[in-house]
């Protein structure tokens, strides 16, 4: 086998699967570049990074549980009306009861699970499709929150900003970069090294073919080079700052999701469901928990990513929460996720975020309306879809019709057809 197909095959782990992760993260990397040579250099400037992270963690937060509704074969689009609505209790409990921010924190994330509880009900139970019960919950969370707060501007106190606004802390000596940040970046590189080794030993270990060397050492040099760059960014900005909390909360849960969903039998459950729910319930998999515990779990998500936004703002308001669905739905189509259900992942909802905040960004900064910045986001969701179904029909390479190729239904021959390819059979001489 040649050296191409040597890193055709390996270099994203051997599955077509990865490689439509990895095909996202060439567009991002290729909308890094654009808008890094057009910005003359603001977009990887560290403020901007910082600010980057900070700006649309919530919308990342949002996207991991969307994912998994939409694996699910749902859909929710009362994300940014629960978010508003916890946002707008928990500043009110704060602030009037006089409680400490880390009851607060508390007090939404159970707030977030009685919402989730009370949606997963109605979709699991009762069998109200969630598109309807989460429409319905938009409109119920939106008037509530704007209930609750009168639409007024409800300030938190400095503690809970922490979570949306505050940085990794600094210590020990003066290296010129914030040393708190520098040991998170040396822990993900230890981390990458360490994920490489185990997965050569699991295949050794399985009597698998091993991937050659060469493309684990440049594999490896890839990710090691972004997360020192990363690092050296994040660690290097102006005096006071580093590599956010908000991002800390985020690499957090993508860790602990991404464990969940690719190693759990909770996790392979999801998948079942949105591949075939019928199939799944036959199987054992029991369907009504599944369609609760996903619907819950993305309500608890949006009380976070909602306290988180409240925390960065410093205040909770009226307008909080508007069309975070919208964001949260097409960062997880555009990192690979299916309508119908069964097929994507956490780092590709996390990569598809990052795209279309890396999109918005640079034509913020290159002071570019916020009409024209909807209308471009819009034609990139657009193309970035047709491009592939395009491909599919040309019998190119498609990155969506390789992916569901495993699970669709394979048509029957024609009769026709088959008699005429047995006919051909007969005819052909058999060599040897």
């Amino acid at each position: 086998m040649s050296r191409f197909k040597d890193l055709q095959k390996n270099l994203f782990g051997g599955t077509t699967s990865n490689a439509r992760q990895f095909s996202m993260i060439f567009t991002l990397v290729a909308i890094i570049v654009f808008f890094q040579v057009w910005t003359d250099g603001l977009t990887l400037n560290s403020t901007n990074l910082i600010a980057l992270t900070q700006q649309y963690a919530y919308i990342s937060v949002l996207s991991v549980g969307m994912l998994m509704v939409i694996v699910a074969g749902h859909i929710d689009l009362s994300v940014g009306s629960v978010a508003a609505f916890t946002g707008i209790i928990v500043a009110k409990t704060m602030r009037d009861w006089d409680l400490p921010w880390e009851v607060g924190i508390l007090v939404g994330l159970v707030v977030g699970a009685i919402i989730g509880a009370w949606q997963g009900f109605w979709v699991a139970y009762i069998g109200v499709p969630a598109f309807i019960v989460t429409l319905a919950g938009m409109l119920l969370f939106r008037g509530g929150n704007q209930f609750i707060g009168d639409a007024e501007t409800i300030p938190v106190p400095d503690g809970f900003k922490n979570i949306g606004a505050g940085y990794l802390s600094e210590w020990g000596p003066n290296t010129g970069y914030n040393n708190s940040t520098l040991v998170l970046g040396l822990v993900a590189c230890l981390a990458v090294i360490w994920r490489e080794l185990r997965a050569r030993k699991t295949r050794r270990d399985m009597g698998a073919e091993p991937v050659p060397v060469w493309i684990t050492v440049l594999r490896l040099g890839i990710m090691l080079a972004v997360i020192v760059f990363a690092t050296l960014r994040f660690a290097g900005g102006r005096v006071g700052t580093s590599f956010p909390i908000s991002g800390c909360i985020l690499a957090a849960l993508v860790i602990l999701y991404s464990f969940y969903t690719r190693n759990t039998a909770g996790g392979r459950h999801i998948y079942a469901v949105g591949g075939n729910a019928r199939a799944a319930e036959l199987s054992g998999v029991k369907l009504r928990r599944v369609n609760f515990l996903v619907m819950m779990n993305m309500s608890i998500l949006a009380a976070l990513a909602g306290m988180i936004f409240v925390a960065r703002s410093g205040a909770s308001g009226p307008q909080d929460g508007l069309s975070w669905e919208l964001d949260a739905i097409a960062a997880v189509f555009v990192g690979g996720a299916a309508v119908s259900g069964g097929i994507g992942t956490v780092s590709g909802a996390i990569v598809g975020g990052l795209v279309m905040a890396v999109l918005n960004n640079g034509l913020q900064l290159k002071g570019i309306g916020t009409d024209t910045q909807q209308i471009v986001k819009g034609f990139f969701l657009l193309a970035a879809v047709a491009l592939d179904v395009y491909n599919k029909s040309q019998g190119r390479f498609s990155i969506i019709g390789s992916i569901t190729k495993p699970f669709r239904r394979q048509e029957p021959t024609p009769p026709d057809a088959a008699n005429q390819a047995g006919q051909e059979s007969i005819k052909t001489p058999v060599a040897g």
